[in-house]
Order: structure tokens, then sequence, then C-alpha cells
């Protein structure tokens, strides 16, 4: 059972760092003030406030730690945008972490992130998510690691070439101080982890994505995640202007169940993020916010050759150079 914490307690609530290792203050408070900036940008857009849901593991739970979960429902712009930060220990990283460090199977850990998935209510404005993260692990034998992850992702019904570069410009501005190589590698990663291995489908037009990240240290690879970080809001609040008054009927809006269908499938059976919370012992109802509230599936549904819906698919899916 999760015990209620106010926001300021579990903003003063930090868990023990290990010396040496990610600083678990600087962190919190960075993503604490991520979350801070981010809803309160978007609750102004949508006119309609976030609830506030802050949670505490309980003492006899696997999982130790807490978090804020902040979710808006049934607004003007946003039929749902939750927002949710976390920071939990637990005694043994799941399968999902350590599939690329085997090494470190079975080991003690303490994990801290801001994740969000905004579902607009307009089929022309385009779902978007973003995650960052950070993670120290502790083995028995050997030294601690600790390594970053996250990015950010768009997930268009409705595709607009100036959308695409606009977001996909300001992540590679992002991440231009942080060495040339970094977008490319970071973009081509994207297009390979939101693919939907099943359908031989891309989940929308990418972004950036990263992770077990350490190669710039501990601080250059902080300083790079809170830069991702804080290129969301000049990434996506532009496109969701443009767009939010852009008139709609019924079609669009049954293509768009459609394409969220496509987008519970990759959460469900791909996510790593969703596979690490629901094996580490998570909180489900913060874990799967990122569902849209409505979906729906069509059974070999096929599309006309020259409509807009056909052109999401053959024009903008398949992976391409933004930039």
């Amino acid at each position: 059972m999760n015990a209620p914490v106010s926001p300021d307690n579990a903003a003063a609530a930090t868990l023990t760092r290990p010396t040496g290792q990610i600083d678990s203050a600087s962190g919190r408070t960075f993503l604490l003030g991520l979350q801070d900036r981010i809803t309160s940008a978007v609750a102004a857009l949508d006119g309609l406030a976030f609830k506030s849901d802050a949670w505490e593991k309980a003492p006899d739970e696997p999982l130790q730690g807490n978090g804020i979960t902040r979710i808006l429902e049934n607004g003007a712009v946003f039929e749902r945008a939750g927002c949710g930060f976390s920071h939990v220990r637990g005694n043994r990283l799941p399968p999902s972490a350590t599939q690329h460090r085997p090494e470190l199977a079975g080991a003690p850990f303490e994990a801290m992130g801001v994740s969000l998935v905004f579902h607009p209510r307009n089929p022309y404005v385009p779902t978007v998510h973003m995650n960052v993260r950070m993670l120290t692990a502790t083995p028995a034998s050997g030294a601690p690691a600790c390594w970053f992850g996250g990015g950010m992702d768009l997930t268009p019904y409705y595709a607009f070439e100036e959308d695409a570069v606009h977001f996909h410009q300001t992540c590679k501005d992002a991440l231009e101080p942080f060495g040339q190589d970094k977008y490319p590698r970071f973009k081509k990663w994207c297009d390979e982890y939101f693919y939907l291995k099943h359908r031989q489908e891309a989940r929308g037009i990418g972004g950036v994505f990263f992770d077990d990240f350490q190669e710039l240290g501990i601080e250059g690879s902080f300083a790079m995640m809170r830069s991702v970080a804080d290129a969301f809001l000049a990434a996506y609040l532009p496109i969701v202007e443009r767009r939010r008054q852009t008139p709609y009927a019924e079609r669009e809006r049954e293509f768009q169940l459609y394409r969220r269908g496509r987008y519970v499938e990759f959460n469900l059976v791909w996510d790593r993020g969703t596979h690490f919370g629901l094996q580490s012992g998570g909180r489900t109802e913060s874990i799967l916010m990122s569902m849209p509230p409505l979906a729906n599936w069509s059974y070999r549904r096929e599309d006309p050759a020259d409509s807009p819906e056909a052109a999401l698919t053959r024009d903008f899916l398949p992976p391409r150079d933004w930039v």
C-alpha cells in the first residue's frame, strides 16, 4: 500500500547516496524543478490545472522511495497529460535493466527520473513522450555503476514537415555542446528503439534517445541529460500552439484513436521503462499513466493511397533525416 506524502515532504526526503556516485540531492532538485516547470507551462496553455498525487512506498514493500504523479485529464487541449517524478531504491535490479549489463544482475540500485506522455484532444496535435533518468547500481563485487538515460520523441497522427523539422532541430541544438556525434547517434537510437517489431512499423517520427550513458563522466553526462530535459518545452509547445485550433471531424478522430492503439502496443510490449517499473514493484497507476484515455483497433485497416492517413505511414514513419 502506498502511504500519502505531501509534495514538500517528498522534496525534502532523499535517499542515501553512495560516496563518489551520482549526487542524489542535486538530481532530485533538478528533476522536481523540471516537473514543476513543465506542468506549469502545460497547465497555462490548457487552462486546466494538473492534479498532484504525492506517494511513498510503505516500509514493508520490496521497492522503497517516493514520488509525485501529476495528471491533467479532460482539458481543452489535452485529453490526458501525465508527468511523473519518482525516486526509488531496491535490493535487486530487474531483468529489464540488466539485459545489456549482466554483471549487475541482482545488484541493489537507486533510480530517479521524470517521465511524461501528453495525449492531445485535437488529432492534428501530436502526442509527445519525454523521459530523463539516472541510476546507480552497487554489485556485491566490483565498483558501483552509474548511468543516465532519456530523450524525447513525437508521435503525430497527421504529419507536417515543419513540425518534424522544428522538433528534431531543437533536439539537435540541445545536444550540440556535448559533441557533434550525439544527435546522429541518439536520433538513430530513437528510430530503432521506438519501433514496433511485431508490425515492422515506427511508433512516430522519433527524436532522440539514449540509455546506459556515462561516457562524459558523471558531471558531463548529468549536464547532457539536463540539456535534453530543458529543451522539451521549446521542442513541443510551438507545435501545439500551431495546430491546436485546426478544425477536425469524426474521420480524423477515428484515425487518432486507431493510431493510439499502436502507442498502447509499444508501451506494453516493448518499452523497457514500463517493464522496469512493473518488474521492480513500482507504482502501477503512475507507470501506466502513459496510456491514452481512449484507443481502438481495426483489423487490417487500409487507407486510400492518396489520403493523409496513408501519407503518415508512407512518408513520415519510415526513418529519415529531418535536419
